[in-house]
């Protein structure tokens, strides 16, 4: 009892320092927790007590990366540490939440109510969003239906109400949409701007907007992790890093409050895009689609129609000459499938657990199907069948036609987000459990299993769309190694790492299928022969592209090579030699696909919600 009120009147007086300079309120902003991780629970847990116990803290921010790798069971574990907390709180995912999703991005929601949170305290706003990435490797990106969101909650904000707005990311060049974002905070008395993400305490200048990254609740070498205790004055804010059950340390940053912030802000313009698209005048968009939900996969493309997905649970056909909307269906939850086309009828299945086999001539119910969880991976067709790999462990067929469902394996390991590859009679896909499965495509069977080794499921083939030639599949991951695996045995051909070519999750195959193309991590685009026996590169294109690492897979069609950009760029590249084309960038986010109808006209979609019919004039 005598330690307990000795710790606690230390508390009261190092919390002191703040509360003698006319504090309003005080808040607790923890962030990346990473559940999951050896220490990650203990570390929270340890956090929820110390604020239990500690004065004075009116609310509590989690600002992302709660969990390590964004599961359910991560999740609701989280969830149940957290609800230990006796004060009100708040909280937004970060990358690892999203990133590897089981669940499509639907779980955080269900567990924790919501992904963005608006709440007034003591005349403050205070409006928090997503950042993602959503499933789809890459910068973050604040979701388009978060940016709808957004747009909505600020016009409803008054024009002097001061507000704090909270992001995973900090407010640059690693948010692909950041200037959107700074766009809408500019107009508003935007007091701070408070990210995770970094792990470390810090202050960001890329905005007039003040922007300070809190550390991360992970201990890391230290004895006990920490967490930022945030002070409001009446003429500043003042930053503390606490040591739970340990110490509050001296304020390492103060930052004044001003009347009238916006007036401060002036406008930041990149006209990178225009310089792109004025070098190569003869791009010109036929037609676009703005959607209010993000785009997380590509398109398909059958009797005049390009069929497309929503993460708002929309399956949509649209004109392929104008882009006019034909018809659209709406499913209970985000989706990242592509649309499989077969004998006038559309596969595709949602992150609601279901399977949705539609019309394609007016998008009416043909057949639903229930897995019971979420799908986030393509459906691939070997014949009649409908291939779809879950989140729970099955693998699954149905017959296109019937709805019948012909065959089911379960055991898989991890979650399957890729598209498989029918190839001869096998089909062939990647897990996030770092495993790749060759299974009978029309009977289920299991052929064999190959795995990398790795420890780290992060290293897993799991996002890559397979490429196959000459009995040879070819893979690449975050390991960095490119692949060629046996497609009868399943024995590794050659496995190879280059460090100056890091190849991660893109690849792509010629049209008569001797090239492989793999983009490598530097923003290089390399052609390997297919026939060969060991690695042989063919060419690597002069375009240098910058760092890269969104997982879109690369196709060719008419001589020419086509490369989605994680950052709106599209790259149309000889298939004889690397040269470049053409370049044009219409979005500031990933791109899923580019989908060549011929040589010179494309389709491309990008995860904010745009769709576009490019043409290239000779």
């Amino acid at each position: 009892m005598k330690t307990c009120f000795v710790w606690l009147l230390g508390a009261l007086l190092l919390s002191g320092a703040a509360a003698a300079q006319d504090t309003l309120f005080r808040f607790a902003l923890v962030t990346d927790t990473h559940v999951g991780v050896q220490t990650g629970l203990e570390d929270l847990e340890r956090t929820i007590r110390d604020l239990n116990q500690l004065p004075g803290i009116d609310f509590v921010i989690f600002s992302g990366d709660v969990t390590e790798f964004g599961s359910d069971a991560e999740l609701k574990l989280a969830k149940q540490t957290i609800d230990q907390l006796r004060k009100p709180w708040h909280i937004i995912p970060g990358n690892h939440d999203t990133k590897w999703s089981e669940s499509g991005c639907n779980s955080f929601r269900t567990v924790f109510g919501d992904e963005t949170f608006q709440f007034d305290h003591k005349g403050y706003r205070f409006i928090g969003t997503n950042s993602g990435p959503n499933m789809r490797m890459g910068p973050g990106q604040v979701p388009r239906e978060n940016m709808v969101w957004l747009r909505k909650t600020l016009d409803r904000t008054p024009a002097a109400m001061p507000v704090v707005y909270i992001n995973h990311y900090p407010l640059d060049e690693g948010l692909n949409n950041w200037l959107d974002v700074y766009g809408m905070l500019r107009t508003k008395n935007v007091q701070l701007m408070l990210c995770g993400h970094g792990h470390a305490n810090r202050i960001y200048t890329r905005t007039a907007i003040p922007n300070v990254m809190c550390r991360s609740n992970l201990r890391a070498k230290d004895a006990v992790g920490g967490y930022n205790l945030v002070s409001v004055l009446r003429d500043s804010i003042i930053f503390e890093e606490r040591r739970p059950a340990t110490e509050t340390r001296p304020a390492w940053h103060r930052m004044p409050l001003v009347a009238n912030a916006s007036a401060n802000y002036p406008p930041i313009s990149d006209d990178a895009a225009k310089r792109v698209n004025d070098s190569f005048p003869n791009v010109k968009i036929k037609w676009q689609i703005q959607e209010d939900g993000d785009m997380g996969s590509a398109v398909a493309i059958a009797d005049g129609k390009v069929i497309y997905t929503t993460t708002n649970g929309d399956i949509k056909a649209a004109d392929l000459q104008t882009g006019k909307i034909r018809w659209r269906y709406k499913t209970g939850g985000k989706i990242y499938a592509t649309p499989l086309v077969h004998a006038n009828h559309v596969v595709v299945p949602s992150s609601d657990g279901k399977v949705y086999c539609l019309k394609l001539s007016n998008g009416k119910s043909a057949w639903i199907k229930e897995t019971g969880m979420a799908i986030v991976s393509s459906p691939a067709r070997s014949g009649e069948l409908a291939i779809i790999a879950g989140s729970d462990g099955h693998c699954r067929a149905w017959n296109i036609r019937s709805g019948e469902q012909v065959w089911d394996h379960p055991g898989v390991k991890g979650f399957v987000e890729t598209r498989p590859l029918v190839y001869g009679d096998k089909v062939l896909f990647g897990t996030w459990g770092n495993q790749f499965y060759a299974l009978n495509a029309q009977t289920g069977a299991p052929a064999w299993e190959w795995t990398n080794g790795a420890a780290n499921r992060m290293f897993s083939p799991a996002a890559v769309w397979p490429v196959a030639f000459m009995g040879r599949a070819w893979i690449v991951s975050p390991d960095r190694y490119m692949t060629v695996i046996d497609t009868e045995t399943g024995n590794t051909v050659w496995r190879h790492r280059d460090d100056q070519q890091w190849v991660r999750e893109s690849l792509g195959q010629s049209e008569d299928s001797a090239h492989v193309y793999a983009k490598s991590m530097q923003g290089n685009i390399l052609a390997f022969d297919a026939r060969a026996g060991e690695r042989k590169i063919i060419w690597q294109s002069p375009v240098q592209l910058g760092y890269e690492i969104c997982p879109s897979p690369i196709m060719e069609k008419d001589g020419t090579v086509f490369i989605a950009g994680q950052s709106g760029l599209v790259t149309a590249l000889s298939a004889t030699n690397g040269a470049i084309r053409w370049k044009h960038q219409f979005s500031s986010c990933l791109v899923n696909t580019v989908q060549p109808l011929t040589g010179n006209l494309v389709l491309a979609s990008s995860m904010d919600g745009k769709l576009v019919c490019l043409e290239a004039a000779p």
